[in-house]
């Protein structure tokens, strides 16, 4: 299993920076986890004109973490993306609906099921997307519903967070965990109603969890890391 960082920015992009996007590759295809802002020109660029994915996974309707599902969804009705087999997208539940919604206000909806093959996943069920075993946990996240996303294959398995505040689902959701992608967007604990995560309190998720490698993602380039936690960078490739 393989694992590249297309995006890691947080709900701003850092500077020439990509929002959510990660792409995980193993012997039975590629599956993308989230597709923010600044995603799909990358994948592009990488591709040499279209992304080639078998299956694309989003973790909430935050807008830095599915955005580029729109210019996708032109693109392959209209544009280069035409010739390209139709890719699964795996929604949260309740996702079909709410992308429709958006895209009847956005002038895609009828478009949806010509780029994507669409289904919902539930939490903690696995299911199958591009030769890997997917288990969503739910996650808390200011009121969106959001989930985290363990990725499993015969080589290793990988944690992403997505995006959460404090719980005890994040353990579980990384317990023994090969790698652990995990959100730390802020600088201390929020004083009132939690949606993500400290740098300390990712790392303690971390010890908890007994997952052997942490990666921080989603944090803004203005704040400081400790040296000895390792932080993701647009254009990372990661074994697992």
């Amino acid at each position: 299993m393989r694992l590249t960082v297309i995006g890691c920015s947080p709900a701003w992009p850092n500077a020439g920076g990509a929002q959510s996007g990660y792409l995980v590759e193993g012997d039975g295809g590629r599956l993308l986890l989230d597709c923010g802002p600044g995603v799909l020109a990358r994948l592009r660029t990488a591709d040499g004109g279209w992304p080639r994915v078998d299956a694309v996974a989003i973790t909430h309707f935050h807008l830095d973490h599915w955005g580029d599902l729109v210019p996708w969804i032109f693109g392959a009705a209209f544009g280069p993306g035409r010739e390209i087999p139709k890719p699964a997208l795996w929604l949260p539940p309740g996702g079909t609906d709410r992308l429709r919604g958006f895209g009847d206000r956005m002038a895609f909806a009828g478009h949806i099921e010509k780029v994507f093959d669409v289904a919902e996943y539930e939490d903690d069920t696995t299911f199958d997307a591009a030769g890997f075993d997917v288990t969503p946990h739910r996650l808390d996240h200011y009121s969106e519903l959001t989930f985290g996303l363990r990725v499993r294959n015969h080589a290793g398995t990988l944690a992403y967070s997505g995006d959460t505040g404090p719980t005890e689902r994040l353990v579980e959701l990384a317990r023994g965990a090969d790698l652990f992608l995990c959100e730390a967007t802020l600088q201390g604990p929020e004083p009132a109603e939690r949606g993500h995560l400290s740098e300390d309190e990712a790392v303690d998720a971390f010890r908890s969890s007994g997952a052997k490698r942490l990666v921080v993602i989603h944090r803004p380039d203005e704040l400081p890391l400790s040296p000895d936690v390792e932080r993701a960078a647009d254009g990372d490739v990661l074994d697992v």
